[in-house]
């Protein structure tokens, strides 16, 4: 189960100064007024377990915030956030790694960042490696691997890691098209055992028609529709 409820996040945006006299001055004088942006303001929904959500919306809509705070890798302003199990996110390539950790390594740090045992990690290491495909360079630290091998590696390990909740932003978009269909024929798996929940973030709208029944469509910062997908992109095609 996942409750979100009055979810609000800003960022502060600083005045930006062009000379180190206008930084000395700004640090000196403190009274100059900080403005800041909502990236999300007063978003509220529900989601029962196994459930498959799309999220849509333009850039700067809010998505990625959202993904962020479900993930926990940012704390919300103001507002609740409920999330029952462990969150297996792929954010961006590379995100949750360690640069100078091998790629043995950041599998294992990363099943411990999701509270597994050693042991349920080694149990799901070799489906791991060999789904990523990076078997001859798994003692190598990750700063060398191609953003091609980053991505599989990432993937594999939130998809075979046993996470209650998954989340997927566009990401998968930038792998070659053999990955892209291993990957779907994966999620498509995963989804067919109807015990994770699944957020999907993608501009690929046939895709996300095909995976989520139900979908979020954010906008400027506020939840516009939360409804059946096929409504959500009916509407959203009717707007434009």
């Amino acid at each position: 189960m996942i409750i979100v409820k009055n979810l609000s996040k800003m960022f502060p945006l600083s005045s930006r100064r062009e000379t180190m006299k206008e930084e000395l001055t700004h640090l000196w004088n403190k009274r100059e007024k900080v403005r800041s942006l909502f990236a999300l303001q007063d978003v509220n929904f529900k989601v029962s377990p196994g459930e498959l959500i799309g999220i849509i919306g333009k850039n700067g809509a809010g998505k990625s915030t959202l993904l962020k705070l479900l993930s926990r890798v940012i704390l919300p302003t103001s507002g609740e956030i409920v999330v029952q199990g462990r969150v297996g996110a792929l954010l961006e390539v590379g995100a949750g790694f360690h640069p100078e950790l091998t790629g043995r390594e950041n599998i294992f740090l990363s099943g411990a960042i999701l509270g597994m045992r050693k042991y349920e990690i080694t149990r799901s290491f070799d489906e791991i490696v060999a789904f990523a495909e990076i078997e001859p360079f798994l003692d190598t630290p990750v700063k060398k691997y191609s953003s091609g091998m980053f991505l599989r590696l990432a993937f594999s390990v939130i998809a075979h890691l046993k996470s209650e909740v998954l989340i997927i932003d566009e990401v998968l978009s930038i792998g070659d098209v053999s990955f892209q269909k291993k990957a779907l024929s994966k999620m498509q798996e995963v989804i067919a055992q109807g015990t994770r929940t699944l957020f999907f973030v993608g501009h690929q709208l046939d895709l996300l028609q095909f995976l989520c029944p139900r979908t979020l469509w954010l906008e400027e910062g506020r939840l516009r529709l939360d409804a059946p997908t096929s409504v959500v992109l009916h509407q959203r095609v009717f707007d434009e």
